[in-house]
């Protein structure tokens, strides 16, 4: 724009010449025009205007300044401004971009992230000094340091929390060592979100035989358990039928056999009133029951 600024300039100058030297009003009047085209043009080269959420970074023959907030901004002609996005942008490290990591014990998996990133509008001169443009700073800044930084945390963790328990404090520790990463450099990491963690082919035959195993165990302590409680049922059983024959045994003396024996023998004398009852230890005369006299 300054260049066609200082050419309209420069036809203005000549036709004012040649239509003096001709007496000419129709050049004249054209050399007015070039001159007031040249003049706004030169003008409209000294103004920039910044969008709404964007900010601008000014170079003057190599030499960078101040950043441009939002609005309308005066600057030299020769001034190149490249404008910044100052709203949130989303890497998603998905699909073919998906991080493969690998545990503390060797096991690969694979691990779906979405970071969300924003210039920090006091921090564009830096990001300009980086990058160069706002292209190149998800490229040359979020997406590599990111897929190191996940590689990373992801090797100070086993398998098993990687996939499952520690999904939480991964996302957690992820987030903010990208954060420290990127923030000096002039971006702000608003969000990071580990979405999916997807253990390799291999990893997942170590995952099905370790739960196949950890199966087998459990049954082999639940059926050692169950022996054991029927062990001890038994024993307590087996000591209540000992408690109780000792105590019969205790309890059945001499006396309350015979009684016992003669209390039954009775009630069989019934039908023959004179019954002789066979009690006692065989070595004494046998008891006599008159079964008439229970009538």
């Amino acid at each position: 724009m300054l260049a066609l600024s200082c050419l309209l300039i420069l036809a203005a100058v000549v036709m004012y010449f040649v239509a003096r030297a001709q007496s000419s009003s129709r050049l004249r009047l054209g050399a007015v025009a070039a001159l007031l085209g040249g003049v706004l043009f030169g003008i409209a080269s000294s103004v920039y205007v910044v969008s709404a959420y964007e900010v601008g970074v000014p170079v003057t023959f190599g030499k960078v300044g101040a950043p441009m907030t939002s609005g309308i901004q005066l600057k030299a002609p020769f001034t190149d401004v490249t404008s910044f996005s100052t709203r949130p942008v989303d890497l998603n490290l998905s699909d073919e971009d998906v991080v493969e990591v690998r545990s503390s014990q060797g096991g690969v998996m694979y691990a779906e992230v979405t970071v969300k990133w924003a210039v920090i509008p006091a921090k564009a001169v830096d990001l300009y000094r980086l990058a160069g443009n706002e292209a190149a700073i998800q490229q040359r800044l979020v997406y590599p340091d990111s897929r190191e930084i996940v590689r990373n945390v992801f090797a100070r963790h086993t398998s098993e929390q990687g996939y499952a328990s520690a999904r939480e404090q991964i996302n957690a520790e992820i987030g903010r060592l990208i954060k420290e990463r990127l923030a000096p450099r002039g971006v702000d990491v608003t969000a990071v979100n580990l979405r999916n963690v997807k253990p390799s082919d291999a990893l997942q035959k170590q995952i099905d035989r370790k739960i196949q195993q950890k199966e087998a165990t459990e049954r082999a302590i639940e059926a050692t358990r169950t022996a054991e409680e029927e062990s001890k049922r038994r024993k307590i059983e087996a000591e209540g039928i000992a408690r109780a024959n000792k105590i019969l045994d205790d309890s059945l003396t001499d006396k309350v056999l015979m009684n016992q024996c003669i209390e039954a023998y009775r009630d069989a004398a019934k039908e023959n009133p004179v019954y002789a009852v066979p009690c006692g230890s065989g070595d004494g005369t046998p008891v006599i029951v008159d079964g008439s006299s229970r009538n």
